[in-house]
């Protein structure tokens, strides 16, 4: 099995003065009204934070019950519980896609299967061994931005298997397509984050959705008060019908600017995988890896792809930006290409 680097993140390849096309965070600081509210948290943390009204307003805002929820300090949280908690006979994970559930299960000692989709026919979801019972994939999957249909991720389910669905990037696709957030099904994990839309990737918000038993288990290996106050301020008011509007919003102007920014690539005569629907968009470059360091020089990161299982290093990965910012950045790998 190939050795890829799983703990190489977009914010590596960030620096000083270098426009972000690596990180695929939407926003560059909180909006006001998130901005405020956890500036009046600040009063609370002199006491123990407490995620009961977090879990509350979760269940409330994708219609499941309480039980069914447990808030966490975002989704890498998430997947070091599930690697700790779990005792799987076969792992599997979907690639490509992002890489810390599978540095989660290595860590945790467990041995992990891949099964890798492939670019030919634009990363279409295929089965996985039969005799998996812990299965990872993300919709839409970083970093190929393919949004997998939902009856599709329901195929992977069996009696005796876990699904876990990367759901982190659903909040930036206008309506939320395909999630299977407001679905009890036996079986199947849903991870969430906060971190991408709102532009809190510091404060560490997110949150699982399964049945009750794996809740629990979950919730049994998870560190006391690992979810601050802040954080736990951060969900309840980012699951208002106010913010969720807003939410839908943002990923419908992320929607248009992606466009851009796609057409953009493709008039340069640049391959962009597959069908993307994140905020985000995965490109097949000869000679990507130099094309990198080059743009670093001209002022722009961009994600190297080689450290996701199942690319190599004529693959990068681009955020998406405003078109302004998009122009830029084309017109300079125009030039260096």
């Amino acid at each position: 099995m190939a050795d890829y680097d799983l703990h190489h993140h977009g914010d590596r390849e960030v620096g000083d003065g270098l426009v972000d096309l690596a990180v695929n965070v939407r926003l560059p600081a909180p909006p006001e009204w998130l901005h405020a509210e956890l500036a009046a948290a600040l009063d609370d943390l002199a006491a123990y934070p407490s995620a009961v009204a977090a879990t509350e307003a979760v269940a409330a805002r994708h219609g499941r019950d309480v039980p069914d929820v447990l808030v966490t300090a975002g989704a890498a949280e998430a997947f070091t519980l599930l690697a700790t908690a779990l005792r799987p006979r076969r792992a599997v994970v979907v690639h490509p896609q992002f890489t810390e559930p599978e540095a989660a299960l290595r860590a945790a000692g467990h041995a992990v299967g891949r099964v890798i989709l492939s670019s030919s026919d634009g990363f279409v979801l295929r089965p996985v061994p039969e005799d998996a019972d812990l299965v990872f994939v993300g919709n839409p999957t970083n970093p190929t931005s393919v949004l997998h249909p939902a009856s599709a991720v329901r195929e992977l389910v069996r009696p005796g298997r876990i699904v876990v669905v990367d759901e982190a990037f659903l909040d930036a696709v206008p309506g939320e397509p395909e999630s299977l957030a407001g679905e009890r099904i036996p079986g199947v994990v849903v991870v969430r984050s906060l971190t991408k839309t709102w532009g809190i990737a510091g404060l560490r918000a997110g949150y699982v959705l399964a049945p009750p038993e794996i809740v629990a288990v979950l919730k049994a290996v998870q560190p006391p008060w690992s979810v601050s106050t802040l954080a736990a301020r951060a969900v309840v008011a980012c699951s208002r019908p106010s913010a969720l509007d807003e939410a839908d919003k943002l990923a419908v102007r992320a929607d248009h600017d992606r466009e851009y920014l796609v057409n953009g690539l493709r008039s340069l005569g640049i391959e962009v995988a597959g069908q993307p629907r994140g905020p985000f968009v995965l490109v097949r470059i000869p000679g990507a890896a130099a094309l990198r360091l080059r743009l670093r020089d001209a002022g722009y990161a961009v994600r190297r792809g080689d450290t996701f299982p199942g690319l190599d290093g004529d693959w990068l990965r681009i955020a998406v930006r405003d078109p302004s910012v998009t122009d830029g950045f084309l017109e300079a790998v125009r030039r260096l290409r």
